[in-house]
């Protein structure tokens, strides 16, 4: 799921950037580098160990009792978010689902390693 998202976001942060004025008009991998950048992303990843923080309580048993046991009713990357109703329920079509789901988190890995590739091999934006 990470690397679809950033499949997405990689051409589309190249585009458009509102956060940070405009200015970046480079390759991703020297926008990273960056000075005015550099102070956004100690908040990037605070956010984000928030969130694995928080994502770790429901899969884990009690580590005080059980030291770190997962629950056995737990179900690896089901946070239970479905707000529109899209997952199925019946089990074949939920198997069928998962399975197209991944094959498109591979592809979207392929893809995003082509755009850092196509980024580092000729110094230029993708678009």
């Amino acid at each position: 799921r990470v690397a679809m998202l950033a499949a997405l976001g990689f051409p589309l942060a190249e585009q458009f950037h509102p956060l940070f004025g405009g200015g970046v008009d480079v390759p991703s991998y020297i926008a990273f580098q960056q000075t005015p950048l550099q102070t956004f992303w100690p908040v990037v990843v605070g956010a984000i160990a928030i969130i694995e923080v928080f994502s770790i309580f429901p899969a884990f048993e009690n580590p005080n009792i059980e030291g770190w046991a997962i629950k056995s009713d737990h179900v690896a990357g089901d946070f239970g978010f479905d707000p529109l109703g899209l997952k199925p329920t019946d089990a074949l079509q939920l198997a069928e689902m998962q399975t197209k789901e991944l094959n498109n988190g591979r592809l979207a890995m392929i893809a995003i390693a082509g755009m850092i590739v196509q980024e580092l091999v000729t110094g230029q934006k993708l678009f």
